[in-house]
């Protein structure tokens, strides 16, 4: 990867993969063992928050101390993998990244999800091969991505940061681009409004085809 190269950061879960009916599905599941209401796609997009406990602060009005951090993330991921399976790629992926794979430039995934369950899911969607590397989370770390994409990049070895763009579904991933010095844009598609999303000031579209071209305008 020269110097002058192009490269996109790619987020996973509301942005490449389609699963925010999955995602609103287990978040429910996981309030109904918790005593907690339900809520609707509009609200969860309006709430929604990482670190995650912050987002459970906001429905609680206190932040779950670390045992009921526990229960509450174990909850959500038992509903979510039973519902992960039947989630496809959003639409235009598989055809956005064989074609930027195709034009010689590179691209790589990193996730908060964990990574032993990732791999194979994006695996099984046939994409593994569009990407440089692909990293999900190794640790129960509540954190954001910041430190996560400090790790990705230095693996990434000779793509400089003001040379990449992260493509994402929340404000979280607009900051972890700008912790190392690179650039976003962020989908409204997956997990977050367009309201919420704006005040990340970066380009904030509808269209993962046109994300990529507003990346290639960005650098």
């Amino acid at each position: 990867m020269g110097k002058h190269a192009k490269h996109l950061v790619w987020d996973w879960n509301g942005t490449l993969l389609d699963d925010i009916a999955a995602v609103i599905g287990a978040t429910n599941a996981a309030f109904a063992e918790l005593g907690l209401e339900p809520i609707t796609l509009e609200r969860y997009r309006e709430l929604y928050t990482v670190p995650v406990p912050k987002f459970y602060e906001r429905l609680m009005g206190r932040l779950p101390t670390d045992d009921e951090w526990v229960v509450m993330d174990d909850a959500f991921h038992r509903h979510y993998w039973l519902r992960a399976e039947d989630c496809g790629l959003t639409l235009g992926a598989a055809e956005l990244l064989a074609a930027r794979q195709a034009s010689g430039f590179t691209q790589s995934l990193l996730s908060l999800a964990p990574h032993a369950e990732l791999v194979p899911l994006v695996r099984r969607h046939g994409i593994a091969e569009r990407f440089v590397r692909v990293d999900g989370r190794t640790d129960r770390s509540t954190d954001g991505k910041s430190g996560h994409m400090v790790r990705h990049l230095a693996a990434l070895e000779g793509v400089p940061a003001e040379r990449i763009v992260v493509i994402g579904d929340a404000a979280d991933d607009a900051r972890a681009a700008a912790y190392v010095g690179a650039k976003a844009v962020l989908y409204t598609g997956g997990s977050h409004s367009r309201r919420s999303l704006e005040v990340a000031g970066v380009p904030v579209v509808d269209s993962l085809a046109e994300a990529v071209a507003v990346a290639d305008e960005l650098v």
